[in-house]
């Protein structure tokens, strides 16, 4: 997106998108995208539905100065997720049931559906424990994500990356189904995975062909 404006209506859309959807309760997740040398966040503690597109808040990716109301709580760990992934274009926080499940039992998700291992990548690991808004929860949670586009915070929820919104947006969905086939298939004998490397192959070949659609439109 190159156009502040239409990037807070965006976010505004998506906030609603994840309360309709059970993603996230009350005023619990965030939500930003890039803007060139800026990032739209949702502000802190409002409740999704009653916020207006100019409630969105613009935050300098370099400076960490905000325009607006005040920004997410975890503002520091959408501005670091940029600078060190410069391929991602949209970030979601959630407390979605079945991902916060993983989170308290801080349980790795395997790769054991394919559309999991093509978005996601070949696992979903598992950040250590960390209070929200920290350094810390910044530093383990980057760590998480290396060579991911989600990972799970210990006890708190999961966090989903994308090149644009929707891709986050499918992530978390993704992600979400993933978790409860998971906890499901364990009562059933335990979740059988699949091969590692070529779980990591899926995901990169849906890496590429993404990117190559993307370049053709």
């Amino acid at each position: 997106m190159s156009n502040l404006r239409e990037a807070q209506e965006a976010v505004r859309k998506m906030g609603l998108r994840l309360v309709e959807t059970g993603l996230v309760v009350g005023t619990w997740g965030n939500v930003s995208v890039r803007v060139g040398g800026h990032m739209v966040i949702t502000p802190t503690g409002a409740d999704y539905r009653g916020l207006t597109a100019e409630e969105m808040a613009v935050v300098d990716l370099a400076t960490g100065e905000w325009q607006g109301p005040k920004p997410s709580s975890e503002r520091s760990l959408h501005r670091s997720v940029y600078e060190e992934r410069p391929e991602i274009n949209a970030v979601i926080h959630t407390h979605a049931p079945n991902a916060s499940t993983l989170a308290a039992a801080r349980r790795e998700l395997p790769p054991i559906l394919d559309d999991v291992a093509q978005l996601l990548g070949p696992t979903v690991r598992v950040a250590d424990y960390a209070l929200p808004g920290t350094q810390k929860i910044v530093r383990v949670t980057l760590r998480a994500l290396r060579g991911r586009m989600a990972a799970f915070l210990a006890n708190h929820g999961a966090i989903c990356l994308g090149r644009s919104l929707d891709e986050a947006f499918l992530g978390c969905q993704v992600l979400e189904k993933g978790c409860k086939a998971f906890i499901e298939a364990e009562f059933l004998g335990g979740a059988k995975g699949i091969n590692r490397f070529e779980a990591w192959m899926m995901h990169q070949v849906f890496l590429r062909k993404y990117s190559r659609q993307g370049q053709k439109k």
